[in-house]
């Protein structure tokens, strides 16, 4: 029987690869929270891109590896709406047709949670002791915000926050135009939808631009440094965990 005081870390490509300290965060966030935080080692990517540029078969390849990987480990936790949507959602359409593979996915989905999400709704928590002066905004993922249906979870911890202002994104419900591969092959497309979303962070004078995908973020603090903009784009764990 899983250990109810134990969490499993899914902490997906781009923290692994380019952030890090996001994972550390996460980490660090849990642990505050009495939880023993375990990282499968075997992990990989969560199949997503593939599955989006409709490579399903070596989508289902690194699904079914993802699935052996995280069988019996309990909870799994992600800080990432768009990989926790991948496996709760696409992992069972993906094995739709192999019933056995497909009650497996199914039984994965069923336990696993974005970061925001679990501390909100499986633990009940939204008060974490963090602490930061200045001015935030937060922008919501796709993923997040339409997948898991889950982008009220984050405010409830950012209004928690001794010391900040939290200022209301103008738009906040509108893409920041990353979208994985999206923003390769419509290039034209994701930069104009990133202006506009820059020039709403600027309408809020906030100084930390909030998000709880390490994509958005990527996107996001890539157009705020070409601007010197007076504002810099970080992850939720980081604020909650005061990394930042």
């Amino acid at each position: 029987m899983p250990d109810s005081a134990q969490v499993s870390l899914f902490v997906t490509c781009i923290v692994d690869q380019l952030f890090p300290e996001i994972g550390e965060a996460t980490v660090a966030v849990l642990e505050r929270q009495g939880l023993r935080v375990h990282f499968p080692e075997a992990q990989t990517c969560c199949g997503q891109p593939a599955f989006n540029a409709g490579f399903w078969e070596e989508a289902r390849d690194v699904a079914g590896r993802n699935i052996e990987v995280l069988r019996g480990q309990g909870t799994v936790v992600m800080p990432s709406g768009s990989c926790a949507a991948m496996i709760r959602h696409y992992y069972p359409e993906l094995f739709k047709d192999r019933p056995h593979l497909r009650a497996a996915a199914e039984e994965l989905a069923s336990r696993t949670y974005e970061l925001s999400e679990y501390l909100v709704d499986v633990l009940g928590v939204t008060h974490l002791g963090a602490q930061h002066r200045g001015r935030l905004t937060y922008h919501p993922s796709c993923h997040l915000l339409r997948g898991l249906h889950a982008g009220e979870q984050a405010l409830r911890l950012l209004e928690q926050v001794e010391g900040a202002e939290l200022a209301d994104l103008p738009g906040a419900d509108e893409c920041c135009g990353f979208g994985g591969l999206f923003s390769i092959k419509q290039a034209p497309i994701s930069s104009a939808m990133l202006d506009k979303k820059l020039a709403n962070v600027a309408e809020t004078g906030a100084e930390l631009l909030v998000t709880t995908d390490a994509s958005c973020m990527l996107q996001m603090q890539g157009g705020l440094s070409r601007d010197a903009a007076p504002c810099r784009a970080c992850h939720i764990a980081q604020v909650l965990a005061g990394m930042v």
